[in-house]
């Protein structure tokens, strides 16, 4: 991702013009970054300059709650500003991109619970976790479309004239099924399936047992349920794909069922958007991010998912971020102040 390292870079003279928060709160982990107001726009991803970068637990208020969720982000940004020497004083604007935010009366609780964290005239800018992931492979613009895999899953496009269309990302409960969780929690089931005698034998059981250390399917369940946290049940994403690799018929129809579930829910936003034109051939981008779209050594599930939606849209120009969904949540932030400067100069 973009390089920097925490408060070294640039010079304090660049801080005079306030600061710019940009956070990435997700299921797994929350980051924040912190980016000097005053700074030229960035010709290419490593020119952004990050003063100071942050990161805590999980901000996903459906997951862990919203007193939790709260605290987590009050903390990282704390923690950012902290680590760039400087306060919530000078702060100018902030993105919050936060998973669970789904409905505009999460963003308004939100940005009243922000709107007294930081004093003076910040302007405060509330989305879902996917708008942070889509401005970080375009640079801040919203157009297009983006597929996050990570723990969860969601796809979520956006036109140049700011119409917005998502598919999934409703939460392991409504069936994220090309999700890590979704992933892991088949995989599990497979094993256990298999255990009682209801399905196929599979090398996922020798493999997730010694994973977990446990001694047999049946401690499965005191597992599972000891502490059922989305994220932790995706960790086991990786014992998937390797038993795949292997050969193993289980863990490759679960990840191909993942693929037609992921490569689906773009297909969906694309053709509600119209990104692909009318006749269904224009190119648009396609924001690639999380770890389930992390390329793999034969199982490379993000170009199985590229070659599905191909199929259907052949002007699909996938993008992997080289900066961190952080930083696109700046961008937006930062693109934001520049637009309302140049509406309130005339320009």
């Amino acid at each position: 991702m973009g390089g920097y390292e925490n408060g070294d870079s640039p010079a304090a003279a660049a801080w005079e013009g306030g600061v710019i928060l940009g956070v990435d709160g997700g299921t797994t982990s929350t980051v924040c970054v912190c980016l000097p107001a005053a700074m030229p726009p960035p010709e290419a991803p490593g020119s952004v300059a990050v003063l100071s970068r942050a990161i805590a637990g999980c901000s996903n208020r459906n997951s862990v709650g919203e007193n939790a969720a709260l605290e987590t982000l009050e903390q990282v940004m704390m923690q950012a500003l902290t680590t760039a020497n400087t306060d919530r004083s000078a702060v100018v604007a902030v993105c919050l991109s936060v998973s669970g935010v789904n409905h505009p009366s999460d963003q308004q609780r939100m940005l009243d619970w922000i709107c007294n964290l930081f004093p003076g005239n910040a302007k405060f800018y509330v989305e879902n976790d996917a708008v942070a992931a889509l401005a970080s492979g375009t640079m801040g613009k919203l157009h297009g479309c983006v597929l996050i895999a990570g723990t969860g899953s969601i796809a979520y496009g956006v036109t140049e004239d700011g119409k917005v269309a998502r598919a999934a990302g409703a939460g392991p409960v409504l069936g994220d099924w090309g999700s890590g969780y979704g992933i892991a929690a088949q995989a599990l089931t497979a094993v256990i399936k298999a255990h009682d005698g209801r399905g196929p034998q599979t090398n996922l059981t020798r493999d997730i047992i010694r994973k977990l250390e446990i001694s047999s399917p049946d401690e499965l369940i005191g597992w599972a349920y000891a502490d059922p946290s989305w994220a932790r049940i995706a960790a086991l994403v990786p014992v998937v794909v390797s038993a795949a690799e292997d050969g193993d018929k289980v863990a490759n129809t679960i990840l191909h069922d993942a693929v037609q579930e992921l490569a689906e829910s773009v297909v969906a936003v694309v053709r509600r958007l119209t990104l692909c034109g009318e006749d269904g051939k224009d190119q648009f981008p396609l924001v690639l991010v999380g770890g389930v779209l992390e390329g793999n050594k034969k199982w490379d599930i993000s170009g199985e998912v590229i070659k599905c939606i191909s199929k259907v849209f052949p002007g699909v120009c996938p993008i992997r971020p080289e900066v961190e969904p952080a930083i696109g949540a700046a961008l937006l932030a930062w693109s934001h102040l520049r637009k309302e400067s140049k509406l309130q100069n005339g320009s």
